[in-house]
């Protein structure tokens, strides 16, 4: 990326949730890499410490629990308050089930993913929208999954929260005003502790979540509000 890429950067925002860990973590070091300055946010203590460590002062990192709507209210309100409305608001945080079938799968698992998965977009949304839609700016990236659009024996309930950010990513599109664009992001098979926890070692036959950063990051940014609406799949 040029020097001049990189300027053209300097003034934007992205939010990202679940920060500290996977592919949130690997999206806020490319994106700070290009420039942008990222918000993000991590549950565990000790992670958000050595993100915030990776990252730098210019970069705010912090504690906040996605499905909590008060801890989310908090974050928001911080982050809008010290660095502006965002640009890109990147709805990332998620959990999976242990692989099991759905009638095996205990209601305090089923009920933490939805809570996770679903509630946790929704709260993003719910604290950070009104700020975007009064500027009319912004683009809001809801990461998917191939189980968004298709199914698996075992991973049901996973599936289920896939297919609502579907649902939902594609009503949210028709509410937006011009300008702005909601847009559900199959990332792709990539060798996560999600996908460990699934297919355990086979998983490692898959791009690493750095490599797969350095190609997604530069597709999402180059994403824009005509994109509205879009199912879309990184490269």
């Amino acid at each position: 990326m040029s020097k001049t890429d990189i300027q053209k950067n300097r003034n934007k925002t992205v939010v990202i949730s679940g920060s500290t860990s996977g592919l949130g973590k690997e999206m806020s070091i490319e994106f700070a890499k290009r420039g942008w300055v990222v918000a993000g946010f991590g549950k565990t203590k000790s992670k958000v410490d050595e993100m915030t460590k990776i990252m730098g002062v210019k970069h705010q990192i912090k504690e906040c629990d996605v499905s909590c709507n008060k801890s989310v209210k908090l974050f928001s309100e911080n982050i809008i308050k010290k660095l502006g409305v965002p640009n890109l608001l990147i709805n990332n945080a998620a959990v999976m089930n242990t692989p099991k079938p759905l009638w095996e799968v205990p209601k305090e698992e089923f009920d933490y993913l939805t809570q996770v998965n679903i509630n946790g977009v929704a709260n993003m949304v719910r604290h950070f929208l009104p700020s975007m839609v009064e500027k009319r700016k912004g683009l809001i990236i809801n990461l998917s999954s191939g189980w968004g659009r298709s199914t698996s024996p075992d991973v049901a309930p996973y599936c289920a929260t896939k297919w609502a950010i579907e649902g939902l990513s594609a009503a949210l599109a028709q509410e937006l005003p011009d300008g702005m664009g909601c847009i559900a992001l199959n990332p792709g098979v990539i060798d996560t502790d999600m996908l460990r926890k699934c297919w355990g070692n086979g998983a490692e036959l898959y791009q690493k979540p750095g490599e797969w950063a350095k190609l997604a990051v530069p597709f999402i940014e180059s994403l824009t509000h005509q994109d509205n609406g879009k199912q879309m799949s990184a490269p």
